[in-house]
Formats: C-alpha cells, structure tokens, sequence
C-alpha cells in the first residue's frame, strides 16, 4: 500500500467527484453533504501522511503503469509537494464544511465540482513532469469555470467569461512553451529536462530559452502577476465567497510551477541558461506588489480588498522566487502557507459579515451593525493582525523571516522599502475596512438583525482556519525546520535528478 500513497491525493478526489455524481448521492443533498465532508477528511488524512512519511525516509517516486521517467508518467512526492497538498487538502475540507450550512444549494454539482478541483491542484504539484503539469491545470480551470458560477448573477458570469478566455489563452501559449521544449530537448520530464538543458549548444539553447520565456507568460497569468493579474479582482470578488475561499491556493499552482521550473531546471546548473527567468520575474514582483497596494487602498468594499491582498502575496512570493536561494525559499514557503490561509478566512469572515449588514453587504460604508459583533469582531482583529503582520501571530514570523533572508541580498535595498511600504499601505487600507464595516453605523446597535445569526457550521469553518494562525507562531521551531530542510531538499538538483530518474513503483 505504501508503494501507491503518492497516487492517494489524487484518486481519492477523482473518486469522491465521480461517487457524488452517482444515486444516491446525486439525489440526496443530505447524503451528498456526509459523503463530501467525510471523504475530504480522508483525503486530508491521507495527505498528511504522506507528508510524515516523505519528511521521514526519502520523496516517493511513482511511476504510473510501472513505466519510469523519463518514458513513463511519475508522480514525485517530495517535500514541497505534499506540503501544498497538505495545504489544498486542508482548505479543501474546510470549504466543503462551510458549504453545508447551505451554500452548497445555490448549485447541483458544488460538492463534486470542489473535489475535481481539489484532484487537479494535487495533482499539479505532485506531476513529475511539465505536460502534466499542463494537464492538471485544464483540470482544476475546468472545474474553476464550473464553480464561479454557482449561485452568480450577470456580474459573476462577466467576470467568469473573462476569466475564461484568458485561461484559454494561457493554454493555448503553454502547449506552444511545451511544443518548443519537447522540440529541442526531446523530453518534458522535469528531472530530464534538468539533466539536458545544460547540455545544448547553438541556436538549441536559445530555442529553449524561448520555450521557458513563454512558460512565464503562463505562470505569470495562472498565479496574477502584473500585467497579467488585471482578471482576479473582479473574478475572486464576483464568485461566492465559500468558493473565493477555496481559489486561495490556485494562484500558488502558479507560483509553485515558477519556484519548480525556474530553480530545478533553470537554476543554478541550467548552463548558458542559468536564471534566464530571474530578472524578468524579480521586476514584475516588485510592480505587482506595488500594484496591489494601490488596489488595496482603492477597493470599495471587503472582498475586492482581500482580492487585492491576494495579489500583494503573489507578488512577494514571486520576488522570493527571483531571489533563489535556500533562506529566501524558507521565507517563501511559511509565507505562502500563511497568505493563503489568512485570505480563505477573509473571504470566509466577508460572507458572514455580508450577511449580518443588511443590503449594504461588504461595501466598505455605513450600514446595519453585525448580529455577532464580539465574534466576527474578534475573528476580523486577529486575521487583520495576521495578514498586516503584526506579532504575535504568523504574519509577523513570516514577515520578519522574509526581511531577514533578503537583508544579505543585493536585492535587499530594492525589496525592503517597498515590501515595508506595502505592509503599511495594507494596515492603512484594513484599519479603514474594519472601521467602516463595525464602526460606522447607519443604525443603533440594538436594531441589528437578531435572526440573521452565522450558522455553526459556518463559524466552526472559520474558526478551524483561523486557529491555524497562531498555531505556526506555536510551533514556529519545528515549521521553521521543516521549511527549511525543504528549501534544502528543492535546491539539492543533482539529488533529485537521481532520485526520478533511477526511482520507480
């Protein structure tokens, strides 16, 4: 059995869609409701396992049919992979919990459609090569498509059709990267690719250099990289908050894809083409960062505001990218557990805060004060400390981590005033939400809606997230350990070339 855990967190939610679809679960939306929640707990089960197995003994390399890399199709489970699976598997379960209070009535298929989704995300992570990587992404964009509708109006569906064809696009320029690649390499196996790449000469290395310039084209639209990021506000701010939740972690497949291709393959070892992607990326970053302050400020009301967050995050986990090396991939990876934990919770504390205020919502304006005024206030405090970074909680360790591993960087002078610039922007801009959305009053307190009350479900949902928060400040040691033993394992190349190449079932 141990043998085919790697292929667990993928099959397990490529089953649970497929059972979901299926009498009696297709009918009964109580049974649908046990099934969802109960296979997501295994899935998380099952993912963690793999993690404390993988941090134990060595990655797993599964060679799917018992065909070996690079001819075959492997699934490498190291530890970065299942650490985001780990992570997607978790806000995966979450989501699906959250749902049952009723979101998940808006639409037949959100039950099935999530575990789809949480089946092409795992997947990309623990794809051993780029064409599956590629596969993957139609996968979880497919099944993107289907959730932005749930429950939408005409706003959701504008904002979804762009969404749509910028993916489509995106597609279409990542099959031409890949074409390029498999053409002057003669492989797409990512251990394989790294094993060749620096063995070409002539006009193979600037082919192949072209193949990975395009390829930041595709992550840059996946993960919302300026200039590509214009379609996320919109689209995370018009799709139902449970879902927004969820699309947390799919801006890091991007992120991840960049951190996988341009330090394995690009990196150090890739010859005549040694961080060819870094200056492109480190730029971008930077404007990104910048971009989404602006945003941050601007956004009229919560959810636009937390889409822009989410933007800010790309930005500086793609300028730890560009730096490359094992203290700043170390930040990177607390940074990005934390960022997409404290914007799932956001988007899930806008929903409850929307529907407790009347017909404003989440306007950042005056409106009806909140049923819950002591819990949602008290959630809002911690996941705006959190994502400000402020001590005591997991955004400050993530911050100073981050200042730390760059203060040694030529980079540094460039990075460090702008990244503590935007952190001010961001407590500026979530001061000014938190005070419209408790303080400002178009009504007296008594007269807030007493039946409109959260859902236990719902509270218990966002509670489970936002304890996670002061959990890695808690064990902050160990983490820290871990994040760092897998920076190590990342940039070890030559390591993990051996392992895929020479590994199998």
């Amino acid at each position: 059995m141990i043998q085919h855990l790697a292929s667990l967190p993928i099959l397990i939610p490529m089953l649970t869609g497929i059972i979901l679809l299926m009498p009696p679960c297709g009918k009964n939306l109580h049974i649908r409701r046990v099934m969802s929640v109960l296979m997501s707990i295994i899935t998380l089960a099952v993912s963690a396992f793999l993690l404390l197995h993988v941090n134990s003994t060595a990655p797993m390399v599964y060679a799917i049919g018992g065909w070996s890399a690079p001819f075959g199709i492997v699934l490498v489970a190291d530890r970065l992979a299942t650490l985001l699976v780990v992570l997607t598997s978790l806000l995966g379960a979450v989501v699906v919990l959250y749902s049952c209070a009723g979101d998940d009535k808006k639409g037949s298929f959100f039950h099935p459609l999530v575990h789809f989704l949480i089946l092409g995300v795992n997947g990309a992570f623990l794809t051993g090569d780029v064409f599956n990587l590629f596969v993957f992404f139609e996968v979880l964009l497919i099944a993107s498509y289907s959730l932005l509708m749930h429950g939408g109006d005409k706003h959701s569906t504008r904002a979804a059709l762009q969404y749509v064809i910028l993916n489509l696009i995106g597609s279409s320029v990542f099959l031409i990267a890949l074409g390029v690649l498999y053409g002057v390499v003669g492989t797409l196996n990512i251990a394989d690719l790294a094993q060749k790449v620096p063995q070409l000469t002539g006009d193979d290395v600037y082919l192949a250099k072209i193949g990975g310039l395009l390829l930041i084209v595709v992550f840059a639209l996946k993960g919302a990289l300026l200039p590509l990021h214009l379609w996320l506000p919109n689209t995370y701010a018009s799709a139902t908050p449970v879902v927004a939740a969820l699309f947390a972690i799919m801006t890091k497949v991007g992120v991840y894809a960049m951190l996988r291709v341009y330090t394995v393959i690009f990196g150090d070892n890739a010859g005549e083409l040694a961080h060819m992607a870094q200056p492109w990326l480190w730029g971008l970053a930077l404007a990104t960062i910048i971009l989404g302050s602006i945003g941050v400020l601007a956004s009229q009301d919560f959810r636009k505001l937390i889409a822009n967050l989410v933007i800010v995050s790309v930005g500086t986990l793609v300028a730890l990218v560009a730096i490359q090396n094992v203290a700043a991939t170390a930040a990177l990876l607390y940074y990005l557990v934390h960022s997409t934990i404290v914007c799932a919770v956001l988007f899930l504390l806008a929903d409850l805060i929307a529907h407790q205020r009347g017909k404003v919502a989440d306007r950042l304006v005056a409106g009806r004060a909140v049923a819950q005024p002591f819990l949602l206030g008290i959630s809002f405090v911690i996941a705006a400390l959190t994502v400000v970074g402020m001590p005591p909680l997991s955004g400050f360790v993530g911050k100073i981590w981050i200042l730390k591993s760059t203060l040694d960087s030529e980079k540094g002078m460039v990075f460090w005033p702008i990244y503590l610039l935007s952190s001010l922007a961001l407590l500026v801009a979530i001061s000014r939400a938190g005070t419209s959305l408790f303080w400002d009053r178009k009504f007296k307190e008594s007269e807030a809606v007493e039946g409109i009350k959260a859902h236990p479900l719902k509270v218990t949902a966002m509670l489970l997230l936002l304890v996670c928060s002061p959990l890695m400040v808690i064990f902050a040691g160990p983490i820290s350990d871990f994040m760092l033993a897998t920076s190590e394992q990342l940039f070890d190349i030559n390591s993990s070339i051996n392992n895929v190449l020479q590994g199998g079932r």
